[in-house]
């Protein structure tokens, strides 16, 4: 057996596992990287996936998987950067162990993560809130209870895969209500709710007569509703709301909207974004500017306390002719 199998399994089950404590998404994340690129490295190879060398995994190689991933897989940019990310980090565990591949293993991890367009967020107004919670037919079991899912998660901002795990025992709607969860990070919070969304959970935990371990928002059948589960039925809801409010169309409306509407509603009510920072559970307060930059009205409020220049009007002219040819390059 070569070196880079037992190094694999290493990696996975000594660093991701026991060193890091890397979560179930983590360890699917990086297995799903290592399997596409193993498949791709024995193909140009000509050889079984157990037969591959560290050696063959060169930096060629990998910059060429990187390049399938985008051109024949059609992976966006940051997904690229997240399958190298993985990649790179299998190969600062391997030098570690393998310094005869030292030179091999550090032009792979030389290799950078590729710059691409931030896009604005993307929120829903609150015409457009009404809309997609009315979208639901509360006169069903499955209506009301994906109208108190998205009651819950437009309020409280909770990742696709913490609305997914909620169970009954996570809400408290007594004095203090809150939705208690445990998210990316494995970062423990407490998320307050307001009174009309209490109303809401209440009405449903009432009818849902389950013991506090149940998932909170089941499949008929009791199981926690899968990630692709709950994406269906925001783009279901986000489908019947167009009919109602036609400005839905233009936008690509998934969980991650979601959230992305309950920071913008707090930015929006005045609160100071190192609070929405700790509301979302982001490890670092610049991973909630996003959301500075999607608000224009800010924007706005900063232009009309600026007192504008006491300028006249007209076009610099340079003095001096080969000033004049730079400036007309």
């Amino acid at each position: 057996m070569t070196a880079l199998a037992p190094t694999l399994q290493a990696f996975f089950t000594d660093r991701l596992v026991n060193q890091r404590g890397a979560s179930p998404n983590t360890v699917a994340a990086y297995r799903s990287t290592f399997r596409l690129l193993l498949r791709f490295a024995a193909d140009r190879a000509h050889k079984q996936p157990c037969q591959l060398d560290i050696g063959d995994l060169d930096a060629p190689l990998v910059a060429a998987f990187l390049d399938h991933l985008q051109r024949d897989r059609h992976n966006s940019a940051r997904t690229r950067n997240n399958r190298l990310a993985a990649v790179h980090s299998l190969f600062a565990y391997a030098a570690l162990r393998h310094p005869e591949h030292a030179a091999s293993i550090q032009r792979v991890l030389a290799i950078p993560a590729k710059r691409f367009e931030r896009n604005l967020v993307t929120y829903l107004t609150d015409s457009e809130v009404d809309a997609l919670l009315a979208a639901c037919d509360q006169t069903t079991w499955t209506g009301r209870r994906d109208h108190a899912m998205l009651v819950l998660a437009i309020q409280s901002g909770l990742r696709i895969s913490e609305l997914a795990r909620l169970t009954c025992t996570d809400v408290t709607l007594g004095a203090g209500a809150h939705v208690h969860t445990v998210g990316k990070g494995r970062k423990e919070r407490r998320t307050p709710l307001v009174a009309h969304t209490v109303s809401v959970l209440r009405a449903w935990l009432a009818e849902r007569h389950s013991v506090p371990t149940d998932s909170l928002f089941p499949t008929v059948t009791g199981r926690h509703l899968s990630r692709d589960a709950i994406e269906h039925r925001v783009a279901l809801y986000a489908a019947k709301a167009a009919e109602a409010c036609p400005s839905i169309r233009t936008k690509h409306v998934t969980a991650h909207t979601l959230r992305h509407t309950a920071a913008m509603r707090l930015l929006l009510s005045g609160v100071d974004i190192t609070v929405i920072a700790l509301w979302l559970g982001h490890e670092q307060v610049s991973t909630t500017s996003i959301y500075l930059h999607a608000d224009m009205s800010q924007k706005e409020r900063a232009i009309a306390r600026t007192t504008p220049p006491a300028t006249k009007p007209g076009r610099y002219r340079a003095p001096d002719p080969l000033l004049a040819f730079l400036e007309g390059l």
